[in-house]
């Protein structure tokens, strides 16, 4: 019993001092707070990067993509729930997200 204790609080230390890491790393890279915060906690908002939402939620496990005459739209796709099903749908103009639509 002792050691499995022992083994879980390693395993909370080494993920405290990760997300710490991760947390300076992204700071250094946007130097906002907010944005920063955001991206930790997986949120997606209106005008977001296209690396923002990469380093926010990884790469989409699909994605779609349309040239136009003034734009480039995109929809990224995330956690794939069947064929050609997906619980999350990100559209981005020009590199930067739009809009989503997330199914529960």
């Amino acid at each position: 019993m002792e050691v499995i204790i022992f083994f879980m609080l390693i395993v909370i230390v080494w993920a405290a001092l990760s997300n710490n890491q991760r947390q300076k790393a992204l700071l250094a890279k946007y130097k906002d707070a907010e944005v920063v915060d955001m991206i930790i906690n997986k949120i997606i908002w209106q005008n977001q990067t296209s690396e923002q939402l990469i380093d926010s939620l990884g790469q989409p496990a699909d994605v779609d993509r349309k040239v136009m005459k003034t734009k480039i739209r995109e929809v990224w796709k995330y956690f794939k729930t069947g064929k050609r099903r997906y619980a999350l749908r990100i559209t981005l103009e020009n590199g930067v997200v739009v809009g989503w639509d997330k199914k529960s």
